[in-house]
C-alpha cells in the first residue's frame, strides 16, 4: 500500500524519506518493488539500524541510514516520506514537531504515508486489547489481552484519528484521506503543500 500510495506522485527515480527505518523491513519492501528509488532511513536506536543494514545489504547502494531523528535528516527535498508505527509512541507536541520536519524535507506535493495506533475516541483500552489479541497470533486468553491493552493505552500518548488529521493539517499537509484501518491501527496518506 505504502509504495502504491508514493508512487502516485513520485517520479521513477524518487528520493524517500523513511522516518523511524527500525530494523529495515520497510525498506526493503520499498527497494524491491521500486528499483529505481533511492532512500534515507533515519531511526534513533543504533541497535534497529544494525538490524536494518543487514536486512538492506542487497540494496545497499541505494539505501543511506542516519542515526537520530527526522531532525537529523538532510534538509534537502525529498519526493516522497513514510512514518510507519512510530508517532504512536510520541506525545502530541513532539508529534507535531515530527510531521513539521517531514513537511519541511519533501516537495510540494509530495506525499507522505503514516500508520499507527490510533483507536476510536472513548474505546482505546477495548481496541488496543483486540489488537494485542491479534499479534498473539493464537487464540489469546482475554485477561492476558485485556492486560496488554490496558497497559498499552497506560503508555502510549494515543490521540484519536479526528486528532490524527488536525494535526498532520497544522503541520502543513492537505489531502489527508485515512487510506487503512484495522483494530487500533490506521493510515493515512497526506501530500505536502
Amino acid at each position: 500500500m505504502t509504495s502504491l500510495l508514493l508512487g502516485e506522485q513520485s517520479p521513477d527515480a524518487a528520493r524517500v524519506l523513511v522516518v523511524g527505518a527500525g530494523g529495515g523491513l520497510e525498506l526493503v519492501s520499498l527497494a524491491t518493488a521500486r528499483p529505481g528509488w533511492r532512500f534515507t532511513g533515519v531511526d534513533p536506536s543504533p541497535a534497529m539500524l544494525d538490524l536494518a543494514r543487514e536486512a538492506i545489504a542487497p540494496f545497499a547502494e541505494r539505501v543511506q541510514l542516519i542515526e537520530g531523528t527526522v531532525s537529523q535528516a538532510p534538509a534537502e527535498r525529498f519526493d516522497g516520506a513514510t512514518c510507519l508505527l512510530v508517532l504512536h509512541f510520541l506525545e502530541r507536541s513532539e508529534r507535531l514537531r515530527t510531521l513539521q520536519a517531514i513537511h519541511l524535507r519533501l516537495k510540494p506535493g509530495a506525499r507522505l504515508v503514516v500508520a499507527h495506533h490510533s483507536p476510536p475516541e472513548g474505546r482505546a483500552e477495548r481496541w488496543m486489547s483486540r489488537s494485542a489479541a491479534f499479534a498473539a497470533g493464537t487464540p489469546a486468553d482475554q485477561a492476558s489481552a485485556a492486560a496488554a491493552g490496558k497497559l498499552m493505552t497506560e503508555r502510549l500518548p494515543m490521540l484519536t484519528p479526528a486528532e490524527e488529521e488536525d494535526l498532520l493539517r497544522a503541520a502543513g499537509f492537505v489531502d489527508v484521506e485515512q487510506f487503512y484501518a484495522a483494530l487500533s491501527f490506521r493510515g493515512w496518506v497526506a501530500s505536502a503543500q
